[in-house]
């Protein structure tokens, strides 16, 4: 079977449009200045949220070990992009907050988005864009037609 190409069907189509999303979204942050986003500590961003989390919540969110969330912390923390505050006096508790710093990174964050998302458009044209999101939005919403 070597040599033969996998079995087309829209499950490898989202696979590799995905994977060309976040490729170019990853370089476009990157290139705004913030290298730490390509390596693994970047995965716990989205799990962060913009008003923060429980430290303890994030393992649960990213799917990674409480080391590994820690190590990353720590990084993030040490480069001034999030701090970690008590929780309602509860020395045990870690609540995950981002800096000033942080706040500017998820705006340059979301600035890189809206270009991705721009040449996509372009690629596309509006029509298709549209449907193809809207399409998206009915399968992870796992909704079925009646």
């Amino acid at each position: 079977m070597s040599g033969t190409a996998p079995p087309d069907h829209i499950g490898w189509d989202l696979v590799r449009a995905a994977r060309l999303w976040l490729a170019e979204f990853e370089a476009e942050v990157v290139a705004a200045g913030h290298p730490w986003f390509a390596e693994a500590r970047g995965r716990l961003i989205e799990h962060i949220g913009r008003t923060g989390v429980e430290q303890g919540a994030l393992a649960v969110r990213s799917g990674m070990t409480k080391q590994a969330v820690a190590q990353h912390l720590d990084a993030l923390e040490h480069d001034g992009l999030v701090r970690r505050v008590g929780v309602d006096g509860d020395h045990r508790k870690r609540r995950v907050v981002w800096t000033t710093r942080g706040q500017a990174a998820l705006d340059d964050i979301d600035a890189a988005k809206g270009r991705v998302e721009a040449r996509l458009r372009r690629r596309m044209g509006e029509e298709a864009f549209r449907s193809l999101r809207a399409g998206l939005k009915t399968v992870a919403a796992g909704r079925q037609d009646t």
